[in-house]
């Protein structure tokens, strides 16, 4: 067993690696390209729209040949999301991490791999997500308290 939890461990830290260098090639952990991509006009920068194109027909063929499977490769259950409805939350979240990445040029992914350049706005972007995750969490701690009372 823990040969299997070794294997987990080291493919995941290989898949990390890769998922890195990938953002860093792509562009995606430069604020400024991210910021001309998303603004439309004289400046508009496309070149992030071959990167989709290019990943979204290797997920979609990737997923679906694991959907295939009956189990993963290296565990023994899938932890694909059941639920399909859309709720406020996930409206409200969506608009928030829009904005946070039309503002800061960054998502959670491309902010983390740019904390290895030692780059002040990646600390400032991760500390802020965190600080963000964090007051959501006493928030909803809070909710459930009021609920219960």
């Amino acid at each position: 067993m823990k040969r299997l939890a070794d294997i987990r461990n080291w493919s995941a830290l290989l898949v990390g690696i890769l998922f890195a260098v990938g953002l860093s090639i792509s562009g995606m952990t430069q604020p400024k390209k991210i910021v001309d991509f998303l603004t439309f006009g004289a400046g508009w920068d496309p070149s992030l729209l071959f990167v989709m194109i290019g990943a979204v027909p290797v997920y979609m063929i990737t997923f679906r040949l694991v959907r295939g499977r009956k189990t993963p490769v290296l565990d023994t259950q899938f932890y694909i999301p059941k639920r399909t409805e859309i709720t406020k939350s996930l409206v409200v979240g969506s608009v928030i991490f829009g904005f946070g990445w039309g503002l800061g040029g960054y998502c959670p992914g491309p902010g983390l791999v740019s904390l290895g350049t030692g780059s002040v706005t990646a600390i400032v972007f991760v500390f802020s997500m965190m600080s963000g995750m964090l007051i959501y969490r006493m928030y909803e701690r809070w909710s459930e308290l009021r609920k219960k009372n």
